[in-house]
């Protein structure tokens, strides 16, 4: 059976179904604003740090280059390429050798008497380093000169009776058989003679060993053998080791892909070599180079080669390692420009030329070679071209620039300066300090003092936060200001 609701009751259900919707839409329409509201603070702290990172930069806090002026001019240094015969080096690693080292050995066995040199002592070429006991050999000399003087009367004898038979053969009265063997005993003789002064030279020279002498001119090291003991010639040791330190070898190496060059100013003429000090900079001798070695060593893909060096102040030794270049040729009438000059970018290397109006231009150049002071130039540039070796932060191609003064490198401060007064008309933290001395001079309290201290401390602090502690700085060469930013033109 179909019946129609009352319409009171159906109203109440409709509003009680409403009210839980429109609840809702207002849960969800708030929801969002407060995520709104959220995002708008988040991006509004991010914006605010944003422009805390980006305001010193425009105030002049982050680098000459942030706040420059497009309009102004760069300041720069410029230098101007000057003509001059370059020497070519090639750099190697080296060690010091001595030219000659020599092992003093005895050659006879016996006591050693006497060590006649100091150890370190530079000793000259056949000085007497040491004395063995003679006697031994000064006997067997002897009796090779008894020996020789016996055998030289005999053949005297026989010689006479060589005579005698001579003229008994010439008149029949004796046989021409006893002369001839006669004449035969004579010339043995004389071979014996011979051999006793073989004998004779031998034991001379035996005894002579005795005294040991320096073979070669050098710097004795340090004593093997003491006086007293029994020396043999079989000693490996030695009495001493003798070392040539003038004049001096080095030996160096120099890459594999050198030998073409090298070889072919070794065959113009004799090569210089050059040995720099333990800064690696100033060169403390001068020699030739007198070898080459025939032969790459395979494990480094070096050669090696070798220089004699006279080493007058002996400033190299023996062991030592030492940085060396050798000169293979000279460039000459070369076009040299400050290696700072010289700029890389993609295209290659460039330089910056200064014309008319100073108005800079990139140029291409190419680089012979270079080193830390000066670049030789083949091609891009001329004698009557200005060149910008300092200020590229700001340079571009087509910039202007103003063309400061090279006055050298600054001097460093060995102390702190002393501090002015402020803009504010107030003192320094030092100064403040110094007050409060002079005032507990007065007689007044010492508190006073501290506090005078305290406040000078706070000046301090408050102009160190306006970047105004003490004198200004003097503006740089070329218009520029210690602070990094350029000076403003009127």
């Amino acid at each position: 059976m179909l019946f129609k609701p009352d319409s009171k009751e159906s109203g109440e259900d409709d509003e009680k179904g409403t009210a839980p919707r429109k609840r809702s839409l207002i849960s969800r329409l708030l929801g969002r604003m407060v995520s709104l509201l959220i995002t708008l603070v988040i991006l509004g702290g991010l914006g605010y740090l944003g422009w805390l990172a980006f305001q010193p930069r425009q105030n002049g806090g982050g680098g000459r280059g942030a706040g420059a002026r497009p309009d102004l001019p760069v300041p720069v240094l410029a230098a101007t390429p000057h003509v001059q015969d370059v020497p070519v080096y090639l750099d190697g690693v080296g060690s010091v050798k001595a030219l000659n080292t020599v092992t003093v050995r005895s050659q006879v066995d016996g006591k050693l008497l006497k060590v006649n040199f100091v150890e370190g002592q530079d000793v000259k070429k056949d000085d007497v380093l040491g004395e063995i006991d003679p006697a031994i050999y000064q006997a067997q000399y002897d009796q090779a000169v008894a020996t020789k003087a016996k055998d030289e009367a005999l053949l005297a004898n026989q010689k006479i009776d060589l005579a005698r038979y001579q003229q008994l053969a010439a008149t029949n009265a004796g046989s021409k058989q006893q002369a001839d063997t006669q004449r035969a005993l004579v010339a043995q003789q004389e071979a014996i003679i011979q051999a006793d002064q073989a004998q004779i030279d031998n034991a001379r020279t035996t005894l002579g060993y005795t005294k040991i002498v320096a073979p070669i001119a050098g710097r004795a090291g340090l004593r093997q053998v003491d006086q007293g003991n029994i020396i043999h010639a079989s000693d490996t040791t030695g009495l001493v080791i003798l070392t040539q330190l003038q004049p001096i070898a080095v030996w160096f190496s120099l890459p594999q892909q050198q030998i073409m060059r090298v070889n072919a100013a070794a065959a113009k003429g004799q090569l210089a070599v050059d040995v720099f000090g333990n800064d690696g900079v100033s060169v403390i001798d001068t020699g030739k180079l007198t070898g080459i070695d025939n032969q790459v060593d395979p494990t480094t893909g070096t050669l090696k080669l070798k220089a004699e060096l006279p080493n007058a102040s002996y400033q190299l030794w023996p062991g030592q390692f030492v940085n060396v270049r050798l000169k293979v040729e000279t460039l000459p009438q070369a076009i040299v420009v400050p290696t700072s000059a010289v700029q890389r970018g993609p295209a290659g290397t460039f330089s910056y030329v200064i014309g008319e109006d100073n108005v800079v231009t990139a140029k291409p150049v190419t680089v012979t070679q270079q080193d830390e002071h000066e670049a030789v130039i083949a091609s891009g540039l001329t004698t009557s071209d200005r060149v910008v070796t300092t200020g590229f932060a700001n340079l571009s191609d087509g910039a202007k620039v103003v063309v400061g003064k090279d006055e050298g490198p600054p001097a460093a401060d060995l102390a702190p300066r002393k501090r002015s007064r402020n803009p504010d008309g107030k003192r320094g933290g030092g100064q403040g300090e110094g007050q409060g001395k002079d005032q507990n001079k007065d007689g007044k309290k010492d508190w006073q003092g501290k506090s005078g201290e305290h406040r000078g401390r706070h000046e301090h602090s408050e102009g160190d936060q306006k970047g105004q502690t003490g004198p200004a700085p003097a503006p740089a060469a070329g218009g520029e200001q210690s602070g990094g930013a350029p000076k403003a033109q009127p």
